[in-house]
């Protein structure tokens, strides 16, 4: 089975980074917030599912490749 999540920042200040992200790159209604301190995640509905998870870990992909936090992405499987 195919997974596919989006994900696009919404806000950034010296201490996090929030994304929305979703399976439906028109519909991305789940907030995911990134700690910049220690690159730890949380979700913004505390709903740690699998969504969540793959969106967690290509932000922090892309992130330690470029140094910066991405402005938007998306991970496939």
């Amino acid at each position: 089975m195919a997974a596919l999540v989006y994900f696009r920042k919404i806000a950034e200040d010296a201490d996090a980074v929030v994304y929305l992200f979703g399976e439906d790159a028109s519909e991305m209604t789940r907030q995911l917030v990134m700690d910049k301190g220690n690159h730890r995640s949380r979700s913004g509905d505390g709903n740690v599912d699998y969504a969540f998870l793959k969106a967690s870990r290509k932000i922090s992909s892309m992130r330690d490749r470029a140094s910066e936090w991405p402005e938007r992405g998306m991970s496939a499987s």
